[in-house]
């Protein structure tokens, strides 16, 4: 798919993957809406008066949020080439030791509003003319399910299976998706990881790359109308051992796993 000249949403783009995406989608030519909580974030200040940049508030915490954003855009005549649901967060630890209230808004941002939002986007889509597509970032919990993060692969999971039957569901239409399942990125949210799961699990060996090299990855996905973009490295074969022999896979899982406190 060709990115110069169109116009590119990205939720969480204040941070992390998702800023990343909004400065690579701009190198290539697009216009790209940055959609995040809190649009005076300072992070965001080096891109307050580009051109070619758009900052919007958009919480997608909430289901009234969603719906007055969408219905907005749906009012005013925007064109939406490429929507990308970026905006995440994480769970994890012992499932009976899991905040319960965490874990709901967890589900409303990692999966029901990637739900929420693709359901109007394609509205508004299959109006408009031209080619369009969907990126929704997945992980690879949505693949690999490791003990202590029960919650999040759960949402992770939901997000591929539900991009995976969307792409059937739009095979006749001018709309194409993109499922990415990201690996380790030295994000906050990754930092977090080690905070959540460290004194049960051994995250020693977790490997990282930095957001801007995911980032121009997935531009090329995109130009190669890829419909899922697995990564690159070491990590793509516990992902394959994950996908198809599962109870190989738990078992090298477990070894790094320890109920007892650290």
């Amino acid at each position: 798919m060709e990115i110069k000249g169109k116009h590119i949403y990205i939720t969480g783009a204040n941070r992390g993957i998702g800023r990343a995406l909004a400065k690579a989608f701009h190198k290539e030519g697009g216009f790209v809406h940055i959609l995040c909580r809190n649009p005076d974030d300072s992070n965001l200040d080096d891109l307050r008066d580009v051109d070619g940049y758009v900052i919007e508030r958009l919480d997608v915490s909430t289901s009234q949020a969603i719906e007055t954003f969408m219905n907005h855009l749906e009012d005013s005549g925007a064109t939406v080439d490429i929507w990308v649901n970026n905006a995440g967060m994480l769970t994890g630890g012992l499932i009976e030791d899991q905040d319960m209230d965490e874990v709901y808004q967890m589900i409303q941002v990692n999966l029901t509003a990637v739900i929420h939002l693709t359901s109007k986007v394609v509205g508004l889509m299959v109006q408009q003319q031209g080619s369009k597509k969907i990126i929704n970032n997945a992980s690879v919990s949505g693949v690999m399910n490791l003990p202590l993060a029960s919650t999040y692969t759960a949402a992770k999971s939901g997000v591929v299976a539900f991009t995976r039957s969307l792409a059937a569901e739009l095979e006749k239409t001018n709309i194409s998706t993109l499922a990415l399942i990201t690996p380790g990125i030295k994000t906050r949210m990754f930092d977090e990881i080690s905070q959540r799961y460290g004194d049960k699990m051994d995250v020693s060996g977790l490997s990282s790359i930095p957001p801007e090299d995911y980032a121009r990855e997935v531009i090329q996905a995109v130009k190669d109308d890829r419909d899922e973009y697995w990564p690159k490295g070491s990590v793509r074969w516990p992902l394959l051992l994950a996908q198809h022999a599962p109870k190989l896979f738990k078992l090298g899982a477990s070894r790094f796993f320890d109920r007892k406190d650290g």
